[in-house]
């Protein structure tokens, strides 16, 4: 079986720092495109960041100069890094996979993602 399982999340203050992870098995994170999306209560899944197997690498806007992905081909796992955290990043953090990459113009269109995990929540406060 497929599963992608997040872990990481936790609360932190405003300005802080945080790192997720996800764990991929049943798949090689290596040959997959691997992503990042957050949702918020009320507030639609927004995507965060994705990263190609050739390893190019699309931030959202609202993240951009504060959190990086990246991947650990050797250990199937796919991070999150978190900086100057602010109350907007409050949401559940979710990372999919996907075998074939999505248009970079609709990259965070949730279809384009076939596997999901379940999230991790990341609560940050002022």
């Amino acid at each position: 079986a497929v599963l992608l399982v997040e872990s990481g999340g936790g609360s932190v203050q405003a300005g802080g720092s945080l790192q997720v992870s996800c764990e991929a098995s049943g798949l090689s994170t290596s040959n997959y495109n691997m992503a990042w999306f957050r949702q918020a209560p009320g507030k639609e899944r927004e995507g965060v960041a994705w990263i190609d197997v050739s390893g190019e690498i699309t931030l959202a806007d609202s993240v951009q100069g504060r959190f990086t992905v990246s991947r650990d081909n050797a250990k199937n796992t796919l991070y999150l890094q978190m900086e100057s955290l602010i109350p907007d990043d409050t949401a559940m953090y979710v990372c999919a996979a996907a075998k074939y990459p999505p248009p970079r113009s609709a990259w965070d269109v949730r279809r384009a993602w076939s596997i999901w995990g379940r999230g991790t929540q990341v609560t940050v406060s002022s």
